[in-house]
């Protein structure tokens, strides 16, 4: 978000360690037999991506990307061809709302927005919008489930959502060694954990959705695309390719998008 980056932009050079507030003399306890797995990428496939494209969510199905962009008047949701970076479909929001998350619920697509506390469900085929849903609060990430649309909204909080109305649920905090790590973003749900942006970091987060805990944390530094404006062209964006069990990253304004899998830290 354009607006976000008044925000110290040295976050990006900070480990997570301090992001979640964690002191220096409780540096041990990263050591500790509950501490995350630390993960690093290996990239497979490097495809092209549209450098206009502010993108705030991200997801797979069926073969083709689906990607919500955002910005005040340039905000849409597309349906892509991963190999080409084509744009298959397209529909734009309305110029006062600025889009983020996006998550699949069946045949639907459910878009978050901002500041505007307004969701757009669209037809998953066609991408006709289909209705409009009120909620409270910022929207930042979105993903799915199976049950539950969970959402972040830049704190470290993860709040689950009734899907048909975005009611409220519960929230749950998320930590590391019992400390909150906020600036949560963009979502994905894989096989029983949560994946999340930590915004303007290189650090992806891994998180059990029942306590909150983060039980491993994937360095992404070596994917070849740096940020190149304080806070705009930055890490965001995540998909899972079931079929291949590869994991598709990308970020706002980036002219590629990365398949990787996570492997071992050396």
């Amino acid at each position: 978000m354009s607006n976000k980056s008044r925000i110290v932009i040295l976050l990006a050079a900070l480990p997570l360690a301090l992001l979640c507030g964690c002191r220096d003399e409780e540096g041990a306890r990263a050591h500790s037999a509950t501490s995350p797995t630390q993960l690093k990428i290996e990239i497979l496939e490097e495809y092209p991506h549209d450098t206009g494209a502010f993108t705030q969510g991200l997801l797979w199905h069926n073969g083709f990307l689906f990607e919500s962009t955002g910005r005040y008047g340039r905000s849409e949701i597309r349906k892509l061809r991963l190999e080409t970076g084509d744009v298959l479909l397209r529909r734009s929001l309305p110029p006062s709302f600025f889009g983020e998350g996006l998550a699949r619920i069946g045949n639907r697509l459910t878009q978050i927005t901002w500041m505007e506390q307004t969701a757009f469900v669209y037809d998953l085929g066609t991408l006709k919008e289909t209705a409009r849903i009120q909620y409270s609060g910022e929207g930042w990430g979105l993903c799915f489930d199976g049950n539950w649309l969970i959402m972040s909204d830049g704190s470290s909080k993860l709040t689950f959502r009734d899907p048909a109305s975005l009611a409220v649920w519960k929230t749950v905090e998320v930590t590391l060694d019992d400390r909150p790590v906020s600036n949560l973003n963009e979502l994905e749900y894989v096989e029983g954990r949560i994946y999340a942006n930590i915004w303007q970091t290189s650090l992806l987060v891994e998180i059990d959705p029942e306590s909150g805990i983060v039980t491993a944390q994937i360095d992404t530094s070596s994917l070849p695309y740096t940020t190149r404006r304080a806070g705009e062209d930055v890490l965001n964006g995540i998909a899972y390719r079931p079929d291949k069990g590869t994991f598709l990253l990308t970020g706002k304004l980036w002219p590629s998008i990365y398949e990787v899998r996570f492997i071992p830290q050396d």
